[in-house]
């Protein structure tokens, strides 16, 4: 699903900053939350009641293990193998599964269902939504929930966004985004097919700071024919 060459700048990107986070919180406590911010914002509960999820470009895998501690099957996904091994050593003992592959083409082959599908600044943020949204909603059960989380779009500035890695200097290490208004959201989600979708953005702890965008949406609750 994504050319050889944005693959292999993709990997080293998330390669890159696997090894810059397992240095903050290899030794710190599972935690789920949605927003750039400790101790702010919803927690867990945006995700329903679920029995099993799939994390999204799932990263250090804490917000998995947290879910796991809850008694939930938890699945995770990353392109970085680093991120992969390092989160699969840590967590794995708590029985999260993790899986390294991109995240469409790993969707697309995927063959479980699940009660919740979530990113937390994770691929939804990374991700075309027009290939993304119908390939999650494939995957989730009747009634399951799809909810991310990623900074608000700066104003003006819709669509797919080119962004560097790790500074001007030395390698072009890079990767794109896809930023639009919640109304924008709203559209794309409902035109995948998803029953309800509910975007918002939640205010910093200080309104001067940067914002968070939560995005909830729900699948139908009947059955549907793939």
């Amino acid at each position: 699903m994504v050319s050889v060459h944005n693959f292999v700048h993709e990997r080293a990107v998330w390669d890159t900053y696997a090894e810059s986070a397992w240095k903050d919180i290899a030794e710190s406590a599972p935690v789920f939350r949605w927003t750039q911010y400790k101790d702010h914002g919803p927690g867990p509960e945006l995700l329903g009641d679920p029995g099993t999820v799939l994390e999204i470009g799932c990263g250090t895998g804490r917000a998995l293990a947290s879910l796991a501690e809850q008694g939930v099957k938890t699945r995770g996904v990353d392109l970085s193998p680093t991120m992969v091994a390092k989160a699969g050593e840590r967590w794995e003992p708590l029985g999260v599964e993790f899986v390294c592959a991109e995240v469409l083409d790993f969707l697309s082959q995927d063959t479980r269902t699940y009660d919740a599908v979530y990113s937390v600044f994770g691929a939804a943020w990374f991700s075309d939504p027009r290939k993304l949204f119908p390939l999650v909603l494939g995957r989730l059960n009747p009634g399951g929930v799809f909810v991310f989380s990623q900074p608000p779009a700066i104003p003006g500035a819709y669509g797919r966004q080119g962004m560097y890695k790790g500074g001007f200097a030395g390698p072009a290490r890079y990767t794109y985004r896809y930023s639009h208004t919640p109304r924008r959201w709203r559209s794309l989600l409902l035109a995948a097919g998803f029953e309800g979708a509910d975007p918002r953005v939640l205010q910093a702890p200080d309104p001067d700071n940067i914002g968070t965008l939560i995005v909830r949406a729900v699948a139908p609750r009947q059955g549907r024919s793939k």
